[in-house]
């Protein structure tokens, strides 16, 4: 991951809103870089940022909490100025700085914490990589998240998916349907995936039937993407009304506390995460490294273990899709995806 200035920061933000097709968000990135000065508490905050701008994603937290205001309706002339309405970057502008001395101790607090999107179509490439290790192991699964916010991917099993050529995955009266056109060579879409048991991890978890957990989450989707709001608030119905939780807890004490846990009997484990391992700290990493080597010794054909990483790596633009499977313990990298699910790659 980069390092640099929250300037910097927010003009690589800006690109990148681009490149995903949110140039709202790339507008607000521009201006905030542009024209924030220290006459604000949010200002100085993001100005004078005291840490990694790029590992703390400064933007994404700036553009969270001026969206979470404008979703507020406290502010009509901010609320206006957002999609779907198409405003100038000067109307854009006026409009924020004439709400911000009002909000300012409310934007600068939300600052505070990190960015969590949980992006729903993810899913596709979490299913991708399930079908694989599915048709591997010949089991059902046993699915543990790191980084797992309002666990809307562990119920990634739940949802439908169309998938490009005619090509489709998951019951027709699925609550969700996911379009994610998949290239290359196709997962197994035959293979036995059943999950027999899910759980998930967060140090903030995202509480489904809490209204404010809600607006927390949905303030992070980017504000012109309509359909990845729409997801999203689908697919929060679904974990309220399953009353599904996920816990709180350090990640590396998770991970270390779940591996060695019994598992269901006659189950592949599978630990997993997405677009998480770089905000870890180092010293959280290398201790959920060891765990996954401990419990990967004790893996046998009868109770594999498997591991999926959707991740960031040295190719922008895209995530790499990979597993290792125990006892082969061998790592395949299964192709890419794009970081909102928007399409996959197949190898």
């Amino acid at each position: 991951m980069p390092t640099g200035t929250p300037l910097e920061q927010l003009e690589e933000q800006a690109k990148a809103s681009d490149r995903l097709g949110s140039p709202f968000t790339a507008r607000l990135c521009r201006l905030l870089g542009q024209r924030l000065d220290r006459s604000t508490a949010f200002g100085a905050r993001i100005l004078d940022w005291p840490g990694d701008a790029f590992a703390d994603n400064v933007a994404l937290r700036a553009c969270g909490a001026i969206h979470a205001l404008a979703r507020s309706g406290d502010e009509p002339r901010l609320t206006a100025a957002y999609p779907p309405s198409v405003a100038t970057a000067d109307q854009l502008w006026a409009a924020f700085a004439d709400a911000l001395p009002r909000h300012d101790a409310f934007l600068t607090e939300w600052l505070s914490s990190a960015p969590q999107t949980n992006e729903v179509a993810r899913s596709a490439l979490i299913l991708g990589g399930m079908l694989h290790i599915a048709d591997a192991a010949r089991l059902p699964l046993e699915i543990l998240e790191v980084g797992a916010s309002a666990g809307l991917n562990l119920a990634f099993d739940q949802y439908r998916y169309a998938l490009g050529e005619g090509r489709v995955w998951g019951r027709a009266d699925a609550p969700l349907l996911i379009d994610c056109p998949w290239r290359g060579p196709s997962p197994p879409l035959d293979a036995p995936l059943r999950v027999v048991a899910r759980a998930g991890s967060d140090l903030r978890p995202i509480d489904a039937t809490s209204a404010v957990d809600r607006e927390r989450l949905l303030s992070y989707v980017w504000a012109d993407q309509q359909h990845r709001l729409e997801r999203v608030e689908t697919a929060l119905a679904l974990a309220a009304a399953e009353h599904r939780t996920i816990d709180r807890a350090d990640a590396a004490e998770w991970v270390e506390s779940k591996l060695r846990s019994p598992r269901p009997p006659g189950t592949t484990r599978v630990l997993y995460h997405t677009i998480v391992w770089d905000y870890l700290p180092a010293a959280t990493k290398a201790r959920i490294d060891a765990a996954v080597a401990s419990a990967a010794a004790t893996a046998t054909t009868d109770a594999p273990f498997a591991r999926l990483t959707i991740e960031s790596d040295e190719i922008p633009g895209s995530a790499r899709i990979a597993i290792t499977v125990w006892p082969t313990g061998i790592t395949r990298t299964l192709g890419r995806g794009d970081f909102h699910g928007r399409w996959a790659e197949w190898t």
